[in-house]
Parts: C-alpha cells; structure tokens; sequence
C-alpha cells in the first residue's frame, strides 16, 4: 500500500548492513537518504507556505506538484538497492510500496484534474510527507551511527495513526476519481481491437480498491510486530506458511 513504511529495517538488519556493504555504497546511502530527507521538506514547507498564504488547500497540488513528482519518482532507486542487495529489503515488498505511491501520484491525481482539490489528496500528501521525513531521515542517522531517539520513537509510532489515515485518503481520492474515469473511458480498451484484449480502468480501480481490505490489515499488524521488536526488545517468532 502507498502508506506503508518499508518493511525489514529494524535496528539490527541496519547495523549488518553497514558492516557488509563497504564504504561506497554506505556513502551512496547516505547521500540518497539526505536527499529524499531534503526533498520531503520541501514540500512540507511549500505545503505550509500555501496553506499560510492562501488559506486554502485548494491549488495546493498543482503548486507542490513537479517537486512531488520528482521525489516519488526518484525513488524508484530503492528497488535498485534492494535488487544489487545494498539494503536488506525484499525486492517484491519495496516494488508494492514505490509502485503503489507512483501509481497514485501519476496515474491518479496527475491525470485527473478535477480531482486534485479533494480533501483526499491533501489527506494523503500530509500522511506522506510526515512518514517520508521521518522514514529517511532515520535511515540516514542510523548509516551514521548517530540515531537520536526521538527519531527512533517517532518511526515506530507515528505510523499507528498516520497509516490508517494515509490509507483513508488514498481510497477516498481514488473513489472520488471513480465517476470521471467511467465517464472518459481513460486508459481502457475496448473490444474490437487488433489485440483482441479489454481492459477497464474503470474496475481496475475498484478491484485495487479492494486489495486493501486484505493487504492493510497484514501490513500494519506486521509493523506493530516491528515496534515491539525495536522499542521493546520482544522476540518475536513468525509463523512460516
């Protein structure tokens, strides 16, 4: 889902990592994580800026949006890491989550104009932003041994809320997108065609619609284990299926 954090990236597979992956790669890591770091700051100040200076959300995803699109683009290099095996991450699990927020940043909010001032869109931008800022920031003081606290707990807790917030204005938006796909008939096809193939963006939506109420419920009891892994030192033991 486009909320949810990266799995894997508990304290320990962190510190393995730093010690296997050899001082170029941690360089490259940590320039990457200071500049996404970087990047979701900016758009949390321009977010700010606006909303101060308008006094509407309205137009705010049309002002932040070539910074949004580069930075959520950008980090398709995170299935690179995980594919060269320079983070510890499944390649599987990181290409749902990278794949899942492009999927909303272009082909839903980008496309579809009309519904670019939705409450949704504002709902699941700040979601984003806070997770983001805390997410990279965190990997970067940890690939330089210097991981404050308050980052740590903000990691493993903020998430209880922001998640299923995240997730509510992600399926908002793209109900609220629902109406204007059906009615332009965008990125279906329609028989007769020389492939001889349909597809219908339409109840492609609605079926993505529905693979949240299986995976959310999955993903967010797994970072619940998380937390009580990293900031209670439980041993958790899962099940293999």
């Amino acid at each position: 889902m486009a909320s949810s954090e990266e799995e894997g990236s508990v304290e320990e597979k962190e510190n393995s990592r730093k010690k296997t992956i050899g001082p170029f790669a941690t360089a490259w890591l940590t320039f990457y994580n200071i500049a996404m770091t970087a990047g979701w700051l900016v758009l949390a100040i321009a977010m700010a800026r606006f909303y101060m200076q308008k006094g509407t959300h309205k137009g705010l995803y049309r002002n932040i949006q070539k910074t949004l699109k580069f930075f959520q683009t950008f980090a398709l290099l995170e299935l690179v890491h995980c594919a060269l095996g320079i983070v510890r991450t499944s390649v599987l699990v990181t290409g749902v989550q990278v794949s899942s927020r492009i999927f909303m940043v272009w082909l839903i909010t980008n496309s579809i104009r009309q519904i670019q001032s939705e409450h949704s869109v504002v709902l699941f931008l700040v979601v984003w932003t806070v997770t983001e800022i805390t997410r990279y920031s965190y990997y970067t003081f940890n690939l330089l041994n210097h991981l404050p606290y308050f980052i740590k707990w903000a990691r493993y807790n903020l998430f209880i809320v922001l998640y299923p917030i995240g997730v509510a204005g992600e399926l908002l938006t793209i109900y609220a997108a629902l109406p204007y796909v059906r009615k332009s008939g965008m990125y279906s096809l329609r028989l007769p065609n020389k492939y001889n193939v349909s597809f219908d963006y339409y109840y492609f939506l609605i079926i993505i619609m529905c693979s949240y109420i299986p995976l959310f419920p999955q993903l967010y009891f797994h970072m619940l284990r998380q937390r009580r892994k990293v900031l209670h030192g439980e041993v958790i033991i899962e099940k293999d299926d």
